[in-house]
């Protein structure tokens, strides 16, 4: 058994979150989604499952995966092919819902827990999606320092930098977004486009 195929084994037994819990623990059966392969060349870091993928089982079975999707310009059966595109949330687990109905954000025990170690047994990904400003704080240099507007703002930047793999930084998909993606029409005009050319020249290599 590889070390990937051990740590996903570990990672979907996981109940950090329950019987070590940083905060209050999660309220429901831990339920870790999540899609990994030691021959992907795409990574989309996004934050945590909403409540239908917690019921699915599957990565972005919503609304916004169907966003996501033609913002990366890849049909459900190239973005689910595991051999092509890893999949890797800052939490594995649905976390849960706020006072007012909202998602709550990640489990803080989740990404200390297994992020690092992941990354390190996919050491052929080349180019990462950072969605939303949690996965972007761990993937992209100063977004701990800023906005999540300034550092998508940056994109050139962050997608020029020397150091592998090649960083996207994006708003979360989800609808909650439509009034910042009105406000910033460069995002659909100039980002996307290149993102796209970015996914399909990797993508072709897999």
């Amino acid at each position: 058994m590889s070390e990937l195929d051990r740590l996903s084994q570990a990672a979907r037994a996981c109940r950090v979150c329950i019987e070590a819990p940083r905060v209050r623990p999660l309220p429901h059966e831990p339920k870790p989604v999540f899609q990994v392969s030691s021959t992907a060349r795409l990574l989309i870091a996004g934050q945590a499952p909403g409540t239908r993928v917690h019921a699915s089982g599957r990565p972005f079975t919503d609304p916004s995966g169907d966003r996501l999707r033609g913002w990366l310009g890849i049909g459900p059966e190239t973005f689910y092919d595991a051999a092509r595109v890893a999949i890797l949330p800052m939490g594995f687990c649905f976390p849960g819902q706020g006072i007012r109905g909202e998602d709550l954000p990640p489990r803080r025990e989740c990404a200390p827990q297994w992020r690092a170690r992941f990354l390190a047994a996919m050491p052929q990904i080349e180019l990462v999606v950072a969605l939303g400003r949690a996965a972007q704080v761990w993937h992209v240099p100063k977004a701990r320092e800023e906005r999540l507007s300034e550092t998508v703002g940056r994109w050139r930047e962050v997608a020029a930098m020397p150091e592998p793999p090649v960083v996207f930084p994006l708003p979360h998909p989800s609808w909650r977004n439509n009034a910042w993606l009105r406000r910033n029409p460069w995002f659909e005009s100039d980002l996307l486009p290149a993102l796209r050319r970015a996914v399909a020249a990797v993508l072709v290599r897999c």
